[in-house]
């Protein structure tokens, strides 16, 4: 992927005013879009404006024109005082944005007693969400990209906690911003090969070439004075999405708009789907079937709109934009537009409406929450007549059925198997998902299927098991099979996984030797390289270790799992002052951290410091009072 940020605005403006008049070339048909050949470059929005600037004008409008961009007060939606204070009572923390400046920050401190005994401020660099329904507020640390723990909800002008965060699951600063969801909220970013979150460059909003392919080849022959009467021909140099087939228009309007359980075909990439591909030759998504279940998430439009009677019945011919206009707000569309679409098929309900009015929306597609976004009502997409669940109903236990592939009727058993070990670890750790797994893994030909059988047994927590398998073969055999880098990083977590079996076994020098080959695939990932050095240290290979643990620091200073560790290897060379120095900074980050207050009231012990020994081991019991280790050792020096 790659960008072509070159000011011809101006240029190719001049160029349409004279080659206008000289050259009007009617397109021949041809099979494929230009531009959805690799060596095509992205040129930017700014470029497109310069011919289509009134669509630009309107689009800039829209939840796709306003889904990202720098947080500041003008792209905020959001309304923060002195008394817009959140309060998570499982991790017994406050967290109070505020704006200082043009600059947001948020607090994060915790009281006891009346006292604050811990504070930590984070600034925000971007805002996701165009204030639709959320503003949610993202970090950046050298690139390193970070979901910040509190949200605005537009609708209700609440302040709460992010989506997913609630309930006793606040991951505070760590939450990663990866690659697959930075490629649906925003235009394509330069995404830095070998980690799981760093970027070297973020657009700012969702733009024109996310719908339309790269614009090189377009803006080329516009410039040349090769133009295509349009209202006559398919200009195969840009993508239309109007002139693409149902099916075609289903994808593009898919790649985001059906959220659920992602599925990469293989060497596949979120950068590899382009407007006029289809989407299951790039990814397949699948979601889990419940019985009587009518329950959906947000980001379910197309999901839900294939079950309606009313796209069944219309031989695909119904689509998004059936009713939407991309380049026009929702708030901005009158309601006449979605009626009269409506109207295309059910011209025989006059009557329906002069006794119901004249909004076949809000009966036929009502607003409702949904499972996985707090606090928005959304449109269900199903148009049906609704028959409303009771609230006990819509809370039962639903039977489970199966995953469902909603953009593939006939998916491969790999790309399904894939689908429920996802499903396993993203989403739900519901053992049902691991039996399904197991039957496709016992279709499937070992040889095709090496990451999904290291995933299984891990995921079993059969380590054991799994370092026997993965020793059936060489050594050099496995690096052969696990040699690839990429955007998903999964030879690189085959290798972690096989790895932290090792360590769970305690074989700390084959342990190292799979952390090794993880971090050389994965160099910027920063879990990996803080585990290679643990195993390192185990190893007693100090002096590498160190080298690890700096680069981790260096690379994102507010990793905090990187603390405990190097502060453990200072002591051991003897350099207690800088030991110390770690520990204080990491429970400055994270003070509910077990590792870092149990080394803590080790350094303690060694200098005889009883006090302060007994306060680290009474923090430890505070966070998990069930510490025999913690215990045993108050119990010894009270």
């Amino acid at each position: 992927m790659k960008y072509r940020l070159t000011n011809i605005a101006a240029s190719l403006f001049l160029a349409l005013i004279f080659s206008t008049q000289f050259s009007c070339v009617q397109e021949i048909p041809k099979k494929n879009y230009l531009n959805l050949a690799d060596s095509v470059d992205y040129v930017g929005a700014e470029t497109c404006k310069s011919c289509h600037y009134d669509k630009h004008k309107t689009f800039s409008h829209t939840g796709m024109g306003l889904s990202f961009g720098l947080a500041n007060r003008t792209k905020s939606s959001a309304t923060f005082h002195k008394d817009s204070v959140l309060y998570d009572a499982h991790s017994d923390l406050y967290y109070h944005p505020l704006w200082k400046m043009d600059s947001l920050l948020v607090n994060e401190y915790r009281i006891a007693n009346g006292d604050t005994i811990h504070k930590r401020t984070e600034s925000a660099a971007y805002i996701i969400g165009s204030g639709q329904h959320t503003n949610s507020h993202i970090s950046n640390e050298n690139g390193y990209l970070h979901q910040l723990p509190f949200t605005y909800y537009t609708q209700e002008g609440r302040l709460d906690l992010p989506p997913g965060f609630e309930g006793g699951f606040n991951t505070r600063f760590n939450r990663k911003i990866g690659l697959e969801c930075m490629s649906c909220h925003n235009s394509l970013p330069k995404f830095v090969l070998g980690s799981e979150n760093k970027f070297d460059e973020v657009p700012l909003g969702i733009s024109c070439e996310r719908c339309h392919g790269p614009g090189e080849i377009h803006v080329s022959e516009k410039m040349k004075g090769i133009l295509v009467d349009t209202s006559k021909f398919i200009d195969y140099t840009i993508v239309n999405p109007g002139k693409l087939s149902p099916d075609l228009q289903f994808d593009l309007c898919s790649r985001c708009h059906l959220q659920g359980n992602t599925v990469l075909e293989e060497d596949k990439s979120f950068f590899d789907f382009k407007p006029g591909m289809k989407l299951d030759d790039v990814m397949n998504v699948f979601l889990p079937r419940f019985k009587d279940d009518e329950r959906f998430i947000m980001a379910s439009h197309v999901d839900r709109l294939k079950m309606s009677q009313c796209f069944i019945n219309s031989n695909d011919e119904l689509t998004c934009i059936t009713c939407h206009n991309p380049h026009l707000s929702i708030n901005a569309t009158p309601k006449v537009v979605y009626k009269n679409a409506c109207y295309s098929c059910h011209s025989d309900l006059k009557e329906h409406e002069n006794e119901q009015g004249d909004d076949c929306v809000s009966c036929h597609m009502p607003k409702s929450g949904s499972t996985d976004i707090p606090h928005v009502t959304v449109t269900d997409h199903k148009i049906a007549i609704t028959q409303h669940m009771s609230l006990s109903e819509s809370k039962s236990v639903k039977e489970f059925i199966g995953l469902y592939c909603v953009n593939n009727s006939s998916p491969s058993d790999l790309t399904i198997l894939r689908a429920y070990l996802q499903q396993y670890e993203k989403f739900e750790k519901e053992n049902y998902y691991l039996d399904s797994a197991f039957v496709y893994l016992s279709k499937i030909p070992l040889e095709m299927c090496t990451s999904e059988w290291i995933k299984f047994y891990f995921f079993s927590l059969d380590f054991n098991g799994l370092v026997n398998w993965f020793e059936r073969a060489s050594f050099e055999s496995r690096t052969d099979q696990l040699n690839n880098r990429s955007y998903t990083n999964d030879d690189a977590w085959s290798w972690y996984r096989v790895g932290e079996s090792y360590y769970k076994i305690q074989n700390y020098e084959k342990a190292s030797t799979c952390f090794e080959q993880a971090s050389l695939l994965a160099p910027f990932h920063l879990e990996i390289q803080n585990k290679f050095g643990m195993a390192l240290l185990k190893c007693n290979r100090l002096k590498e270790a160190q080298k690890v643990f700096e680069f981790v620091r260096s690379e994102n200073p507010n990793f905090e799992k990187v603390y405990a560790n190097y502060g453990y290897l200072y002591t051991i060379l003897g350099e207690f002052d800088q030991a110390l120095i770690m520990y204080e900074k990491g429970i400055a980050l994270n003070p509910d951290i077990v590792q870092l207050w149990m080394n803590l009231a080790a350094y303690y012990l060694h200098f005889q410091n009883i006090e302060s020994a007994q306060n680290s081991l009474s923090q430890v019991l505070r966070i998990k009072p069930n510490h025999k280790r913690a215990q045993q050792l108050l119990n010894q020096i009270k």
